[in-house]
């Protein structure tokens, strides 16, 4: 599922396409995603993309009368844009994904120039929602600080610990601690900050948390600069792969030798609350 850093990347490679434009028109393949299109989707024809944000995982395109498309990937989905001259314009179509796959199109006009913007999504994990502004949208509603926010700090997330017996990476990924975290880079930034994914929360000292505080910015700084990571699906809104996979000290590198310098110990993988844990029994303590 794409995490933090893919939404980010996927954001940034559609404003400079997208921004601005004018919708034109709003084509529907289907009825539903994971949940039903909105009733009046059809009506933001006619507005301006003023610009894309994003809130945890969700992209926010921020319409001209107020109101907020969001957008959430899910597993597979991808935004592309047909139609806008790139330097390399065969990318827009370079992901290999099947046309039929194709569930919304919004065709809008920018600079004189009109061009398709496509939701493709196999599996339809994904979903959009129409809201009235971001503060009316109920999938935004009791979200936790951005970790690359000055909302979230080390006496924020100490906070957030307090008194807890859960694993410490239970803690961090509930959005309503911090906003936009995912497995992956949960995983490498506690590898960074020598803390076990067991560990129990309440347990862990100021200056660890300060710690992993930094190894969370760190890492999610280092992913979205290098676009990303793509393990099955993820591509960019101009159809290029990210690259951080390549970087990764644990995840996904079971039975592989620690990276830590001096650390002899062997990646471990374990499952936690369903999903798959990576880390280093030797160097990662409690």
């Amino acid at each position: 599922m794409p995490e933090l850093p893919e939404v980010e990347t996927v954001r940034r490679g559609l404003v400079p396409l997208v921004g601005g434009g004018r919708i034109l028109g709003v084509e529907m393949a289907r009825k539903d995603l994971r949940f039903a299109f909105p009733p009046d989707l059809a009506g933001i024809a006619g507005t301006r993309i003023e610009t894309i944000g994003r809130r945890a995982k969700y992209l926010l395109f921020m319409l001209s009368d107020g109101r907020v498309l969001l957008s959430h990937l899910g597993m597979t989905g991808a935004w592309r844009v047909e139609g806008t001259a790139l330097a390399e314009p065969t990318r827009i179509h370079g992901n290999g994904r099947a046309t039929g796959h194709d569930h919304l199109v919004l065709s809008f006009e920018r600079d004189g120039q009109r061009a398709r913007l496509v939701y493709n999504d196999p599996r339809r994990f994904g979903f959009v929602a129409l809201a009235a502004g971001p503060d009316a949208a109920p999938e935004l509603s009791g979200l936790g600080p951005e970790p690359l926010g000055n909302g979230f700090s080390s006496e924020h997330l100490a906070a957030a610990c307090a008194g807890r017996a859960a694993p410490i990476k239970s803690v961090l990924l509930d959005q309503r601690n911090v906003a936009g975290l995912g497995n992956i880079y949960v995983c490498e930034a506690l590898w960074r900050a020598g803390i076990a994914p067991t560990a129990a929360a309440g347990t862990l000292a100021p200056p660890r948390l300060a710690t992993l505080v930094a190894e969370i910015r760190e890492v999610l700084t280092e992913a979205i600069a290098a676009g990303g990571s793509t393990l099955r699906d993820f591509v960019g809104a101009e159809g290029s792969p990210g690259y951080f996979q390549h970087s990764f000290d644990v995840y996904g590198r079971a039975g592989e030798a620690c990276r830590r310098p001096a650390c002899t110990g062997t990646v471990a993988r374990l499952v936690q609350s369903g999903r798959s844990s990576f880390f280093c029994p030797d160097c990662q303590s409690k």
